[in-house]
């Protein structure tokens, strides 16, 4: 049996099913490889390699803000829609934009402050130009929030200083008005509306020293950065980048769940997420089957809630102990659907500076009180493309996704979706803003009504004005994610 140690975390075979056939790459309306530049104003090909990071502490992009230029690192972030950059001195971090020194930065006179489950911060909202120098000539005007205060937002070891959000504006805070840093870059370099990422840390040390590389190709796709066809998924709703889960097999066995267990209450793709993140019940239901499919016949509860680390000598590697995971998606032919597997090279991941006669690992698969998030733990299998153009996410086998020359992810399709339900996204999941804030009001609505009943009760004679309750709806809620930390 392995050894356990505390998790201190400073910063089989295929499932059955015949692959499809090769498929020529649909031409999309709107979508440009990265081959064909567009426009003039971007260099596609520039943009690969432009990337540093890894799946413990995110990918970053340099970036130059305001005049004369200041150099910042740029966590790119799928799951959140702001743009903001540290406005001031914080520990952690070895620099910041600093708004007094730049001649182009305006201010628009108010703040904002974003929460996540275990952080947030707050920053005062302008506009200023901005340069990306891998991949554009020229600069760009957009919002920009400068961080000037925030709690365990920016943590030991990281080495960004701001966070690119990339997900539609009706995430945006304060609200979906303030238009996005894409929506700028869309409209002002007359790039096509998508984008597309490639994360290179597979089987490598979480939180290491070093840094690892990775592409973000912003107004296209880049064809050296996949191999075979891309499979694309419809986008469900156009707020975090949400698609429909269909199954998930464990050593090719279903967990033969209701697929609505999947997609509650919402399913998304999340490069601002470490891990893959699952819904409680199938969280415990990938557990069980990978415990029991694993060749490990006893294994510490500590390691699966990620409280413990699980050690080898370091002449031993345990991928071959577990099996793969694979992940069902609709394909855009409703009728049919694709599957990603990932290996366990990565979801068992190697730890930095554990031990020193012993290789450690973690599990890289969490629970979620809130959504199934696709974050880096499967993002590094792959090439993901963000078609916005079309509504929809690709999927494609991704080069660098191999260990000693051997992929440790797969993709393949079509499958039947005839022993699948037609729609496995819930009706009516509240954690949307609209729908709770439609469903406040309703239950205000009956509540004025039941005072007013009992008012006219108690006081037949008089009439009193009721007044409204001041409580504001807060919809932070939606917005609640397990990142990184």
């Amino acid at each position: 049996a392995p050894l356990t140690l505390p998790l201190r975390v400073a910063a089989p075979t295929p499932g059955p099913g015949t692959p499809a056939a090769p498929r020529a790459a649909p031409q999309a309306d709107g979508l440009a490889l990265a081959l064909e530049p567009a426009g003039g104003a971007a260099n596609f090909l520039a943009m690969v390699d432009n990337l540093q990071g890894d799946s413990g502490r995110g990918y970053y992009l340099e970036m130059l803000i305001g005049t004369p230029p200041q150099k910042l690192q740029i966590l790119v972030d799928t799951g959140s829609s702001n743009f903001a950059v540290a406005g001031a001195p914080h520990s952690y971090i070895d620099s910041y934009f600093d708004a007094e020194r730049s001649s182009t930065y305006r201010s628009k006179g108010f703040d904002v402050t974003v929460k996540y489950t275990q952080g947030s911060w707050t920053g005062f909202v302008g506009e200023d130009v901005v340069t990306i120098p891998k991949g554009f000539n020229s600069s760009f005007l957009v919002n920009i929030a400068t961080i000037f205060e925030s709690e365990n937002f920016f943590l030991p070891g990281i080495k960004w200083n701001g966070i690119l959000g990339l997900a539609y504006a009706a995430l945006a805070k304060p609200s979906s008005s303030l238009e996005t840093f894409f929506d700028s870059l869309v409209a002002q370099a007359r790039i096509p509306n998508v984008f597309s990422m490639q994360m290179c840390g597979a089987g490598l040390p979480v939180a290491g020293s070093g840094t690892n590389g990775g592409s973000l190709v912003l107004g296209g796709i880049e064809p050296s950065l996949y191999k075979g066809d891309i499979w694309y998924t419809p986008i469900k709703e156009e707020w975090y980048y949400q698609i429909e889960i269909l199954k998930l097999e464990i050593g090719g066995q279903s967990l033969n769940l209701d697929c609505r267990e999947y997609n509650a209450d919402k399913a998304i793709v999340d490069s601002g997420t470490t891990l893959l993140r699952l819904p409680q019940k199938v969280f415990n239901a990938v557990v069980e089957a990978v415990a029991r499919t694993s060749l490990i016949p006893e294994f510490s509860d500590g390691f699966w809630t990620g409280s413990q680390l699980a050690c080898w000598t370091n002449s031993e590697t345990p991928w071959s102990y577990f099996p793969k995971i694979s992940i069902y998606l609709r394909d855009e032919n409703s009728s049919q659907s694709f599957r990603v597997t990932i290996l366990p090279q990565l979801y068992i991941q190697p730890m930095m500076g554990a031990g020193l006669n012993y290789e450690c690992y973690r599990f890289g698969i969490s629970p979620s009180t809130n959504a199934l998030v696709i974050g880096a733990t499967v993002m590094e299998g792959f090439y993901v493309i963000f078609d916005r153009a079309r509504k929809r996410v690709g999927f494609a086998a991704s080069p660098c996704a191999e260990i000693a020359g051997a992929p440790v992810s797969e993709i393949s399709g079509p499958f039947s979706t005839d022993d699948i339900a037609s729609n496995c996204v819930p009706a009516l999941p509240l954690n949307e803003p609209i729908l709770w804030i439609v469903s406040y009001a309703l239950m205000s609505v009956c509540g004025i009504i039941l005072l007013t009943l009992i008012v006219l009760l108690l006081l037949p004679f008089r009439c009193r004005h009721l007044p409204r309750d001041p409580e504001v709806v807060n919809d932070e809620s939606s917005l609640v994610r397990h990142r990184w930390k």
